[in-house]
């Protein structure tokens, strides 16, 4: 909620776009020629970026609209005057990926930028995965029309909404809005005079496009910051977006980055001063004095809330654009929070179907079944995985089996539980034409201790199959059979009753006890042996078998 000066209280909803796309899209122009209010971080304060027309930072601008008439409808008891559009501009810079990951996680409604000309390219796939993680509702814009000749401007645009259609069917973005402008006609070195073309429809499609975010002022404070400066005699101004609480003047907030807490002296927002600020606002806020310099990117919130993490388990679903198979002990980059950060990453699963059964003294409890979608409880024993496992059914067109990971980073990070975690491989060749964004999930369980391989780590019980191979000695009688070779004389054979062993004759059965001293084991055949294999052992007494033992 904002309020404007003197008694005229007027309440503004903030809803938050992001404009994605592939760099030269045109996305600039096109906040720029949709905003009227530009906030500090906005149009790109990096100089490199400046000279060269990309955004390498996200920017930040607004502009606010009459509330939409199912807006007013669906306000409740929040009766807001206006809607504030705020713009957040992502880089579409291919080795800028990780900025894109941290301003989508405050996005209400993606807006992804493709230029007619181009089509889909590269960095544009990798929004499109980027939105389809983290924002429920999407417009297309198709921008540069101006390029395309007049006479055959409305068949090349009907051709490229078709194309998009087909490449979003898949998507939970199917039939989405796709509408055309030109943001800046001529180019980045025309002169301004130049109208731009389609923008008042855009405007009117996004007013359509909006909903009632859901917004909750209650639990812990967290807001992203993507901007810091400090005002002599004031303090330090810190700008970004509230992600779940709220502020307001005179409350204590801790950076968790810099391990200091500061009292709120002020709050802005878009320049205007307000008494506080809830769950989706865009906010300025001036702080006691600090080095802006130690943090121009981070979050704030409520003192003691946030966790930092040596270690955490995931949920685990692979991105099907990634080509490269995700393999255990391999490193990625992993953003979560506003943070990227190198993980080495252990995959593990539910046992396979036929898998040797641990003993049974550790079986999972009958409480827990093994369907999709299986919480995850140190309760239970996993499987080793060698690499994460895709497909399921003869066939492997089935959905992916339920999976998790284990990921352990090599500096801590903070992050509120539950975050969403996105793995990739961000040191690929950024102009190969290949998806870097490997797999997402939600972060289950963190560990806080630097110890935590000693401490806690013993808890999570994964387990390995091993296949080992021995020989049968005789035949007992027509159910039992004495092997060997498979354990040392000293081993203890109470470990491995139960165990499934298969002759290599085609017989399944199990081993019973050990059979003497020497490290001989008896093995059960439930269905008792077949003929041929009775004949085979007499005549030969010995003949070689496998056995599974964990």
């Amino acid at each position: 909620m904002s309020e404007a000066g003197g008694d005229s209280r007027t309440k503004t909803l903030n809803f938050n776009v992001g404009v994605l796309g592939h760099v030269d899209s045109g996305k600039t122009s096109l906040a720029r020629a949709l905003s009227s209010t530009a906030s500090t971080a906005a149009f790109d304060k990096n100089p490199q970026s400046r000279e060269r027309g990309i955004t390498l930072d996200l920017g930040f601008s607004s502009f606010t609209v009459d509330l939409p008439d199912q807006l007013r409808d669906s306000a409740g008891q929040q009766q807001y005057d206006s809607l504030q559009f705020t713009l957040v501009d992502c880089p579409g810079h291919a080795s800028l990926i990780r900025t894109i990951i941290g301003g989508a996680q405050i996005i209400d409604l993606m807006m992804l930028v493709v230029d007619v000309v181009k089509g889909v390219q590269t960095q544009t796939a990798e929004c499109l995965l980027i939105g389809e993680l983290t924002c429920p509702r999407m417009v297309v814009v198709l921008n540069k029309i101006d390029l395309l000749p007049p006479n055959k401007r409305q068949s090349a645009i009907e051709k490229m909404t078709k194309r998009l259609h087909k490449t979003l069917e898949s998507t939970r973005f199917k039939d989405c809005p796709v509408i055309a402008v030109a943001a800046k006609p001529g180019g980045p070195e025309a002169p301004d005079t130049e109208e731009p073309q389609g923008v008042p429809e855009l405007i009117e499609l996004l007013k359509k496009q909006t909903y009632l975010p859901k917004r909750d002022p209650g639990g812990d404070l967290l807001m992203a910051v993507d901007h810091c400066f400090s005002i002599r005699g004031q303090g330090t101004v810190m700008t970004g977006t509230i992600l779940q609480g709220s502020l307001a003047i005179n409350d204590t907030v801790e950076i968790p980055a810099l391990k200091v807490t500061k009292k709120i002296k002020s709050v802005q927002m878009f320049r205007k001063p307000v008494s506080g600020a809830m769950q989706g606002d865009r906010v300025g806020v001036c702080v006691t004095q600090f080095d802006p310099k130690l943090l121009e990117r981070g979050v704030v919130c409520t003192p003691g809330s946030l966790r930092t993490l040596y270690a955490a388990i995931i949920s685990v679903r692979k991105i099907g654009y990634f080509k490269g198979s995700l393999a255990t002990r391999a490193k990625f980059h992993i953003t979560v929070g506003h943070e990227t950060v190198m993980a080495r990453v252990t995959f593990f699963g539910l046992p396979p179907a036929g898998a040797s059964e641990p003993p049974s003294d550790t079986k999972p409890p009958p409480s827990l079944p093994c369907s999709l979608d299986t919480p995850f409880t140190f309760d239970r024993e996993y499987f080793h995985q060698d690499e994460y496992v895709t497909g399921q059914g003869e066939t492997s067109s089935g959905p992916d089996p339920e999976q998790w990971a284990l990921l352990e980073f090599e500096r801590p990070v903070t992050c509120p539980s539950l975050s969403l975690v996105i793995g990739s491989k961000l040191d690929t060749d950024i102009h190969a034409n290949a998806c870097r964004l490997a797999f997402q999930g939600r972060l289950l369980q963190g560990f806080e201790d630097k110890s935590y391989a000693e401490t806690a780590l013993p808890r999570l019980r994964i387990y390995k199959t091993k296949h080992k191979e021995g020989q049968v000695e005789r035949v007992s009688d027509d159910y039992t059979v004495i092997g060997r070779n498979l354990f040392k004389k000293e081993t203890n054979l109470q470990l491995f009753v139960g165990l499934k062993v298969t002759l290599s004759t085609g017989e399944s059965g199990v081993i019973e006890g050990g059979f003497g001293q020497s490290g001989k084991f008896k093995i059960r055949i439930q269905e008792g042996l077949f003929p041929d294999t009775k004949q085979l052992l007499s005549s030969t007494s010995k003949k070689k078998g496998k056995g599974g033992s964990k």
